[in-house]
C-alpha cells in the first residue's frame, strides 16, 4: 500500500509581495540623490547605506518593507555590479601602457593582502578585514558591495567597510592636492598616484579637479583599471574559498567557482570597449547601475543594527587608516620611480 508524504514547499514569493520594498528603495534612493546634491563629496552610495541604517534604526521601516528589501537587495547588487563593466574601456586603460597597468595591479595586490593580513591580526575577522582591503585597494562600496558574498560577509561588515572608505577618501581627496607641490609631482604623476591611491571614483575627481582636466583625465582612466581588475580579484577569493570549503553535503552548497554577475561583468567591459555602444546609452546605463547599487546598498543598511556596528567599528577605523596609509606610500613610491613626464 502507497502511503503519500505531504512535503511542504515553500510559495513563490509573488511580485506584489514586493512592491513595499520597491517602494521603500525608491523613496530611500531619491533621498540619497537629494542629499548627494547638497553634499556631493559623499556619493550616492554612501548616503543610501547611511538612509537604510537610518530608517532601521529609527524604526520606521514596517516589516512587510524589511521583508521584501531582503529579497530584493542581492538581485539588485549583482546587476548593479555587472553594469558597473560599462565604465570600463579596456582600449584606454591599454594605452596607459605596461609600467602604469603594473603599478595599479601591484599596488592593488599588496594593499589586498597587507589589509586582509593585518585585520586578521587585529582579530577583526577574515570578511570584514576582506572588504576593507577591497574598499581601498579597488574602488570603494562597489567592489565592497560586490565581494560581500565571496568574502562570507554580512550586511553589518558591508556597512561598517563603507563607512571607512567614505571617511578616510574624503581625507584623501583633501590632503592629495595640498601635497602635489611639496612633492614635486608633475601633471601625469598626480595623475597615476590619485587613480591608484584615491578610494571612489567620484573622490578620484575631487582629489584631480585642481590640477586640471588633463589630470582628471589621468586619473579616472587609471582609476578604472582598479575597477577592472575588480571581476578577476573577486573570481579569484570564490575560487580560493571554494577551495577551502568542505565537499557539499546533503543540504549544503559550497561557494561558487566563479560568479556569474563577476562573467556579467566582464561581458560588459568587452560589449563597452567594442565602441558600438553609443554615448547616450552608457549615460543612461550607467544612471541604471547607480540606481540598482544604491537600492541593493538602501536594503543592505536597512538589515543592519547601530548599536552592534558600533560594538565592532573601533578596530575598523584603525585597519582603514593603516590601509589608506599604506596605499597611498606604495602608490607614490612606484609612480615616482616608474611614471615620468
Amino acid at each position: 500500500m502507497n502511503v503519500g508524504v505531504a512535503v511542504a514547499v515553500p510559495p513563490r514569493q509573488r511580485p506584489a509581495g514586493l512592491i513595499p520594498g520597491l517602494v521603500a528603495a525608491a523613496v530611500g534612493l531619491g533621498g540619497a540623490f537629494a542629499i548627494h546634491q547638497l553634499v556631493p563629496k559623499v556619493g550616492v552610495l554612501t548616503w543610501a547605506v547611511a538612509l537604510g541604517v537610518a530608517a532601521a534604526n529609527l524604526r520606521v521601516l514596517p516589516g512587510a518593507c524589511r521583508v521584501a528589501l531582503g529579497l530584493l537587495t542581492k538581485k539588485l547588487l549583482r546587476a548593479g555590479v555587472m553594469l558597473l563593466g560599462f565604465s570600463v574601456s579596456i582600449g584606454s586603460i591599454v594605452a596607459l601602457g605596461a609600467p602604469v597597468i603594473a603599478i595599479v595591479a601591484g599596488t592593488l595586490l599588496s594593499t589586498l593582502l597587507f589589509t586582509t593580513w593585518l585585520g586578521n591580526r587585529m582579530k577583526l575577522g577574515g570578511p570584514r578585514s576582506l572588504l576593507i582591503g577591497t574598499g581601498v585597494a579597488i574602488c570603494g562600496a562597489s567592489a565592497i558591495a560586490a565581494m560581500e558574498d565571496a568574502a562570507g560577509a554580512d550586511d553589518e561588515d558591508v556597512t561598517a567597510a563603507i563607512a571607512m572608505i567614505t571617511l578616510f577618501g574624503t581625507v584623501a581627496l583633501v590632503a592629495f592636492p595640498l601635497l602635489r607641490g611639496p612633492l614635486g609631482l608633475s601633471g601625469v604623476q598626480y595623475g597615476v598616484w590619485t587613480g591608484v591611491g584615491v578610494h571612489e571614483v567620484g573622490q578620484v575627481v575631487a582629489a584631480a579637479s585642481p590640477a586640471g582636466a588633463a589630470v582628471v583625465t589621468v586619473a579616472v582612466i587609471v582609476k578604472l583599471t582598479r575597477v577592472l581588475l575588480l571581476a578577476p580579484v573577486v573570481a579569484g577569493v570564490s575560487v580560493v574559498r571554494r577551495l577551502r570549503s568542505p565537499l557539499a553535503g546533503a543540504g549544503t552548497k559550497r561557494p561558487p567557482m566563479v560568479p556569474l554577475f563577476v562573467l556579467g561583468f566582464l561581458a560588459c567591459a568587452g560589449l563597452r570597449s567594442t565602441g558600438i555602444v553609443p554615448q547616450i546609452a552608457l549615460s543612461w546605463i550607467s544612471t541604471l547601475q547607480v540606481t540598482a547599487l544604491g537600492a541593493a546598498l538602501f536594503g543592505m543598511g536597512a538589515s543592519v543594527h547601530l548599536a552592534s556596528l558600533v560594538r565592532r567599528s573601533p578596530g575598523a577605523i584603525a585597519l582603514a587608516a593603516v590601509s589608506t596609509l599604506f596605499v597611498t606610500g606604495v602608490a607614490l613610491g612606484a609612480t615616482l620611480l616608474f611614471v615620468h613626464g
